[in-house]
């Protein structure tokens, strides 16, 4: 089959890889503009459009979807199938219905949870013990279409979402295999979503990052590895931001003692390689690794030696 292939990120990569060892054709790539990325901000290319270039497939890069040039050269290129893998950007009708067999989507949930644009991060972030990858047809409402193929896997709770996106990667590889052959071979089922019991996991922002010690320790654990890779679980104190990549929520349970309990965010333990903040209802979060803004990456033990840090400071929502 002559395929148009939507993608932008590393999780699309092994996708396309896969299609691209298979017998079917690769007519063309379409991905996000080329923008600012990483800390220096420097324009570059999407990972999809460098492993495109390397196997000299035609990219296409719209500004819109809808742009009238766009929408003309598709046409030409008759496409039998389109896959779309994390590309970033809602597709019209008239790009839906272009194929032959329609579009196909590789979405890293259980559909109909967490529909939208960080399913695999919002997952984490609820505490869910296990995700997956749904193979669905796309239709016009978001994330709505027929499942065709559905697969899960299980999520250790101390997995990170980069993890965790790097397994269903390759997951979302042999599936859409799977279903682009069954296609193929006209041996496809749909299954149709129960769309009441659907749930949206919208785009992260940096506001997502900022912990509320008042929450628990495993829903503040959760939060900070759900954002990693960005944008970060972070704090304040003393006025510095903090980035917190790795914890452990503590085996300990807190109380009173000479009448005073910890306030959340108050520093309980900072001696050696330990680092043990209290959190809300009475539980306490041990940071294993944490950044001071324009820092780098420290051990717990590395930063206590190097910075004057006591019990009773606390971390706070504010620079303070």
């Amino acid at each position: 089959m002559k395929i148009i292939f939507f993608g932008t990120p590393n999780f699309a990569v092994p996708i396309l890889k896969r299609i691209l060892s298979s017998n079917h054709k690769v007519i063309a790539v379409i991905t996000q503009p080329d923008r600012p990325r990483g800390r220096g901000k420097r324009i570059s290319e999407s990972p999809i459009k460098q492993l495109a270039k390397t196997n000299n497939i035609p990219v296409l890069q719209p500004q819109k979807i809808k742009e009238r040039v766009f929408l003309e050269t598709l046409t030409q290129l008759k496409p039998d199938l389109g896959i779309v893998a994390a590309y970033g950007k809602m597709l019209p009708e008239q790009v839906l219905t272009l194929p032959k067999f329609g579009l196909i989507n590789a979405h890293a949930s259980l559909l109909p949870k967490y529909r939208g644009a960080a399913p695999i991060q919002r997952a984490v972030m609820a505490g869910e013990k296990e995700t997956g990858i749904s193979v669905i047809k796309l239709v016009k409402e978001m994330d709505a279409g027929p499942i065709l193929k559905l697969k899960k896997i299980l999520i250790d709770q101390k997995e990170t979402s980069t993890l965790i996106e790097q397994r269903l990667a390759e997951l979302a590889s042999s599936l859409i295999a799977e279903t682009v052959s069954e296609l193929e071979n006209n041996k496809i089922s749909e299954k149709e979503q129960d769309h009441d019991r659907a749930t949206f996991a919208p785009r992260l922002t940096k506001e997502d990052g900022l912990i509320n010690w008042s929450a628990s320790a495993m829903t503040i654990h959760n939060q900070i590895r759900g954002l990693h890779p960005w944008p970060h679980g972070f704090t304040y104190l003393k006025k510095i931001r903090y980035i917190l990549h790795r914890t452990i929520v503590a085996d300990v349970i807190l109380r009173n003692v000479d009448g005073h309990r910890p306030k959340p965010g108050e520093i309980i333990k900072a001696t050696g390689d330990c680092l043990m903040i209290a959190a809300g209802k009475n539980t306490a979060l041990k940071i294993l690794e944490i950044q001071p803004e324009g820092g780098r990456v420290l051990s717990s033990r590395a930063f206590l030696a190097g910075h004057n840090i006591k019990t009773g400071l606390s971390f706070n929502i504010n620079p303070l």
